[in-house]
């Protein structure tokens, strides 16, 4: 008895809402990045003169400022200034 062989779709399906509208079918000219004031830019040019640029920036966030007493030892936290984004406690 012969085993059946997998079967697989013909192509991988997007996923809505990853995709870029006014992007489908274009034909790409050429790529390049650069770092710009503190950005990563990505150029995507394409041969219809047309070009898609995205700017990445990295960010220094706070994680926590606080106010401390350290004179005993113990380190007794005295108050909270700020606190990240992800935590709104304060």
């Amino acid at each position: 008895m012969k085993k059946k062989k997998p079967t697989f779709s013909t192509a991988p399906q997007f996923i809505p809402g990853r995709q870029y509208r006014g992007l489908h079918g274009r034909v790409v000219d050429w790529v390049e990045h650069k770092f710009e004031e503190g950005l990563l830019c990505i150029h995507v040019r394409f041969v219809d003169k047309t070009e898609l640029c995205r700017r990445i920036a990295t960010r220094m966030t706070i994680e926590e400022g606080d106010l401390s007493d350290w004179k005993s030892g113990d380190f007794k936290q005295i108050r909270v200034f700020a606190r990240n984004e992800r935590d709104r406690s304060v």
